[in-house]
């Protein structure tokens, strides 16, 4: 029961209170509900060098200390290539088939036209058997390998998943897609299909990468955070994003972040009342690694999901408010800071099955 009241909850605030805000404020509903999306609605606020210097100190401020520790324990935690396993038949074929996906999807060959907007898919088919087979090259075995079901699992998952920053997204209208002009029902089901990939890719890099002893070596005893009242904290942290989601249609340009951190911030405050574990109960001891491996495996697969973007004929455009400059590829350059709480909001759901799944096959 306490499952079902988490999430719901968590879904009537996230899609609930942000249409309610403009209800309240008597602004149109409908525009915010087109579907597929294509009006531009929303008059986006203009770059800023007090935004632009602002953010960028709470960026550095934030991470400059684990940067930091990383560099001064270098040394202590050097990486360590084990003893290189078989790499995987079907690792091969994730490589040949993201090589050729690429090629597809920024070719513009004649013969192609007709698929040229669908390659998203399996171009991420193919880097989720590479980086899992990356993994099994490395440990000689990965998720994929040991959990297929649950794995594939994930792929259901991430399409409602990623709906729901779709949704969040028409508030705000950060990014935008162009290049194809799909009805209803061929945009939701192509949509669906590309939106299937974000966790299982997530996951795979996640795994990637703590299978380098270093995360352990580093991070695994860091620096304590211990909160003396962590119910009134979660409850305050819970009303402040409502009411942040609640105004998120009505002043988009200041609150645009909440996109990002909201579903975050409202399930580990629902956690933390409900006196469960969630992600960050593991800082009390210390313990960073998979917190940080995750918000750096969502940065890896940024780059991936922004370079793949550039040249694609179905694409997407950013339209950051304050920062919208000194562009990597489409997205604007501290636009990637973004990708650190996503990532650890993909965490939190991918365990859930994977996690789940483990306990329930426990004797």
């Amino acid at each position: 029961m306490k499952g079902i009241l988490k999430f719901a909850v968590l879904a009537v605030m996230l899609l609930g209170l942000p249409p309610a805000g403009i209800v309240a404020a008597h602004l149109p509903l409908s525009c915010y509900l087109e579907f597929p999306p294509r009006t531009l609605y929303i008059d986006h606020a203009p770059f800023s060098w007090v935004a632009f210097v602002s953010y960028s100190f709470c960026i550095l401020a934030v991470g400059s200390p684990f940067l930091l520790h990383a560099l001064r324990n270098r040394s202590q935690a050097p990486f360590k290539m084990p003893a290189a396993k078989h790499f995987p038949w079907w690792g091969w074929c994730g490589i040949f088939l993201g090589l050729a996906s690429w090629v597809l999807a920024w070719s513009r060959f004649p013969w192609f036209s007709q698929w040229q907007a669908h390659t998203f898919t399996p171009l991420w088919i193919g880097y989720i058997l590479t980086v899992n087979g990356l993994t099994v090259r490395r440990t000689g075995t990965c998720t994929l390998v040991q959990q297929p079901l649950c794995f594939l699992l994930l792929f259901p998952l991430s399409a409602g998943f990623w709906w729901f920053f779709e949704y969040l997204n028409r508030f705000v209208q950060n990014w935008a897609y162009t290049g194809v002009h799909l009805t209803p029902g061929d945009y939701f089901l192509y949509a669906t299909l590309s939106f299937s990939t974000v966790l299982p890719a997530f996951t795979g890099t996640r795994e990637w990468l703590l299978s380098f002893s270093w995360w352990n070596k580093t991070y695994k005893r860091f620096l304590p955070v211990r909160i003396f009242s962590p119910r009134l904290l979660a409850a305050a942290v819970l009303m402040v994003s409502g009411i942040g989601l609640l105004l998120l249609g009505i002043y988009p340009n200041y609150l645009f972040a909440l996109l990002w951190i909201s579903p975050l911030l409202i399930l580990v405050s629902l956690q933390a009342l409900l006196r469960e574990r969630h992600i960050f109960s593991p800082l009390t001891e210390g313990d960073w690694h998979v917190v940080l491996a995750s918000a750096s495996a969502a940065v890896v697969c940024g780059l991936f999901w922004e370079m793949w973007n550039f040249y694609s004929l179905a694409k997407w455009t950013y339209h950051v408010p304050y920062v919208q400059r000194f562009h990597l590829f489409e997205m604007p350059l501290l636009g990637y800071a973004g990708y650190l709480p996503f990532g650890l909001e993909c965490s939190v759901v991918a365990d859930l099955v994977l996690r789940g799944t483990e306990k329930a096959n426990q004797p």
